[in-house]
This record gives C-alpha cells, structure tokens and sequence, in this order.
C-alpha cells in the first residue's frame, strides 16, 4: 500500500502526482449516477462506492460532500491523488 500526501487546501499549490482520472467525468458521473457511487467506482474506491449505496450515498449527506469536493478539485483517487480540474 502506498503512502502520501493528501492534498493541500483550496488555493494553494501542490506539488505531488496527480491522478490520472478525468475531473469532468468524475462530476458528471456524481451528478447522473450518484446515488448509485458511479465517481467513487471510476477513481477506484470499490469499498466505500458499495457503502455507497447500501446507505443512499450517506443518507445524502456523503453525496454532498463528495460534489463540493470534487467541483472544488480536492477530491482524491483509491491512491490518495487529487483530481485536478481543468
């Protein structure tokens, strides 16, 4: 298991490796199939999309998060990569 960083705060730099998942199709699929943890299946969080699910994504407090996560550009793939927007 890998270890690193996790991202710096909104507006700051970061220096560290980026995933390689796409920003807009991580928001596109939390806005169209997030009830079902379709953006926690793509950037490769398998556990916590089926927890997803089982508990209508966190009784739609997880999915909240996840959204202001990911438009801020602070949410992270399985291996703790930030998914930059564009």
């Amino acid at each position: 298991m890998s270890t690193s960083t996790p991202p710096p705060p909104p507006g700051t730099s970061y220096d560290g490796p980026i995933s390689d998942k796409n920003w807009t199709t991580t928001l596109l699929l939390i806005l169209f199939l997030g009830g079902l943890g379709a953006h926690r299946f793509y950037v490769g969080k398998i556990g916590t999309a089926i927890l997803f699910i089982l508990t209508a994504g966190g009784f739609l407090v997880w999915f909240i998060i996840d959204l202001i996560k990911i438009i801020q550009g602070t949410f992270t793939d399985s291996e703790g990569r930030p998914i930059p927007r564009p």
